[in-house]
């Protein structure tokens, strides 16, 4: 019996060292799902502009999740305001996704940076977010990890940047804000996911938001003539119901399963993913660079995901 005792001692310990490798790489998964929906946030904010003013998008989308975010609350029963607890933290996800990355993003892109230039934000978001994880979050990923994650952003920054002027345009200022906000908001909205369903994340956010975004969306409605396509809505809409709210639910239920830093790493595809719609949606080309960009980021996001970081 002892024997047998012994013997079968050791699986429960096998398991325990599988499970949070398992846990991890469905993180990652859900991340990536999250990195996809906002890919298309670029060309879908150039499509919105062309029929609404900037301000109008960027408070407009959030102002628009807001109404989804507060029907599925109520569907769910859930309260429409989060613990009073956590409002720091949500103050945080407001001013950096609800209201930071859309509103310095859009203007970047309405003073004449394209879809692909922008996606240099993007490629050092994940370089940023794993940056205020070691901050806010207390995850301590291992060296191989940051040399990782430095390569890949490395490797969209030189393609991002050879394909436009090769230098640093004005509205790259706001592209680095939009950059730091999105990176405290994904952090802050990754903690929070640990212990609140990541759909209940966003939600909260874009609620406690709403009674500023509605009425100045309101306001900006009616002051700046917006000029209603099918092209235009549709870009609205996309920005509103997908990159402002759908995507954030698996994105930060990824985050908190993955681990912030690590699943995170997930989004050094996006841009590449933001180049073919681009190219599919707006007309730009591109060549043989991006399919080594491609190869370059995918090898950098596969060493990240293999490379396990210190228990948080």
């Amino acid at each position: 019996m002892k024997a047998d005792d012994s013997a079968i001692a050791i699986p429960p310990v096998a398991v325990r060292e599988r499970t949070p490798r398992r846990r991890a790489w469905q993180g990652s998964l859900l991340a990536g799902a999250g990195m996809a929906a906002f890919s298309g946030s670029f060309p879908a904010t150039v499509f919105a502009m062309r029929g609404f003013d900037p301000y109008l998008v960027a408070i407009g989308r959030a102002a628009l999740a807001a109404v989804a975010a507060a029907a599925c609350l109520a569907a769910a029963g859930a309260p429409l305001l989060p613990p009073r607890s956590h409002l720091r933290s949500y103050a945080l996800i407001v001013l950096g996704v609800v209201v930071g990355f859309p509103l310095f993003s859009g203007l970047a892109l309405h003073g004449g940076a394209s879809a692909a230039h922008s996606a240099v934000v993007i490629g050092l978001l994940p370089a940023a977010t794993a940056a205020f994880a070691v901050l806010r979050a207390g995850e301590r990923p291992r060296p191989l990890f940051w040399a990782a994650c430095a390569a890949g952003a490395l490797s969209i920054t030189v393609f991002t940047l050879t394909r436009g002027t090769g230098r640093f345009a004005g509205a790259d200022a706001l592209l680095v804000l939009a950059l730091l906000s999105a990176a405290v908001g994904y952090t802050e909205g990754g903690r929070l996911a640990r212990q609140t369903p990541g759909w209940r994340v966003i939600s909260y956010a874009v609620v406690l938001a709403a009674p500023v975004t509605v009425p100045v969306t309101a306001v900006l409605a009616l002051t700046t003539h917006p000029r209603l396509t099918a092209v235009s809505l549709a870009g609205f809409a996309y920005a509103g119901l997908v990159s402002m709210f759908l995507g954030f639910v698996p994105w930060y239920a990824g985050l908190a399963m993955g681990g912030i830093a690590r699943a995170g790493q997930i989004q050094l595809a996006q841009p590449l993913l933001t180049l073919v719609w681009a190219w599919w949606l707006l007309g730009e080309r591109f060549g043989a660079a991006t399919v080594a960009a491609a190869l370059a980021v995918l090898v950098c996001v596969a060493v990240t995901q293999v490379s396990r970081g210190a228990p948080r």
